[in-house]
């Protein structure tokens, strides 16, 4: 067998580079930051290019919305709230910049600790060995008896909820982002999966009106989603569960005749996963609308995309 001689070049057809396509351009360079620099400007200083570029446009999406009195809905994971989120969800909320919420099960308890005692996430390592994890009796009374509210009265579990953290007084319900949506009657829906909380291994939990609660606002939040048309929709650091919902509710509602077909669809987590960019990003926007996908720490990204919204508006 002969060693192959080296591939000649010789005859490669080219083209002019001045003629080429290209993705790239002059126009779409960043420029540099500079000190004192306003948030408009550090803004406009971004390369038009990949996430940059979507930052922008979501921030232009969600300001139309705005603007054009559609919903714009937050469906998120606990770990937002973890990162010490909510005041400038409360502030999103004042401002008429969310209208309404979707948690798992997870948020309404350290939501609910925050407000109680001004403090959550326990260490989960130092404790599990022991089996103490997840075995905070206040947390456990306090969301077991809201659920049980929810049932009696026929409301949902995140209105529940809401009402008992208003009603208790509690020192730091300034923090909650549940308290204050019922103060101002945002809309928060929660969608529990049972065995996944902590609550749910407490003395008091009740199986059946942990199903009706939650179920119930399951069919809120189709009503929600039913209203999308021309909104946004964040998917905020839920990996399955919450993409789960929200696929669930919108070919409910497009199955009874509602209009969703022109929307916004945003997921924001740290990690890319399956799910969200299935269920949220594209199969949603199939027939019409837009979807993206924004890989980033949401105690960075968010307030980002915050700023960019009000300097859009």
């Amino acid at each position: 067998m002969s060693y192959p001689k080296p591939f000649s070049f010789e005859k490669l057809n080219t083209y002019s580079l001045y003629e080429r396509p290209s993705k790239v351009g002059i126009k779409d360079l960043g420029r540099p930051v500079q000190a004192g620099m306003g948030m408009k400007d550090f803004l406009a200083s971004l390369p038009s290019q990949l996430a940059a570029r979507d930052l922008l446009e979501i921030a232009k999406r969600w300001a139309k919305a705005v603007r054009q009195g559609r919903k714009v809905i937050f469906a998120m994971g606990a770990h937002v709230i973890k990162v010490g989120l909510t005041p400038l969800l409360i502030d999103l909320m004042e401002r008429g910049l969310v209208s309404a919420f979707a948690l798992n099960g997870a948020g309404i308890i350290h939501d609910s600790e925050l407000a109680m005692a001004g403090k959550t996430s326990e260490d989960v390592a130092s404790v599990l060995g022991s089996g103490e994890f997840g075995a905070a009796r206040e947390t456990g009374q306090f969301l077991n008896q809201a659920i049980g509210v929810a049932c009696r009265e026929g409301i949902g579990l995140g209105h529940a909820v809401g009402k008992k953290l208003l009603e208790a007084s509690f020192p730091y319900n300034n923090c909650s982002l549940v308290a204050q949506a019922a103060l101002r009657q945002v809309p928060v829906t929660v969608h529990v999966a049972i065995g996944t909380d902590i609550i749910h291994i407490h003395p008091d939990a009740n199986g059946a009106e942990i199903g009706e609660a939650t179920y119930r606002d399951f069919k809120i939040f189709c009503s929600l989603v039913a209203d999308l048309q021309d909104g946004v929709y964040f998917n905020i650091g839920s990996a399955v569960l919450l993409p789960e919902v929200f696929l669930k509710a919108l070919t409910a509602v497009r199955n009874l005749g509602h209009a969703v077909d022109r929307l916004t669809t945003v997921n924001l987590d740290f990690i890319r996963q399956y799910r969200p960019l299935t269920n949220v990003v594209n199969r949603p926007t199939l027939e019409g609308g837009k979807g993206y996908n924004l890989t980033g720490h949401h105690e960075l990204m968010l307030p980002l995309l915050a700023a960019a919204v009000m300097e859009e508006l």
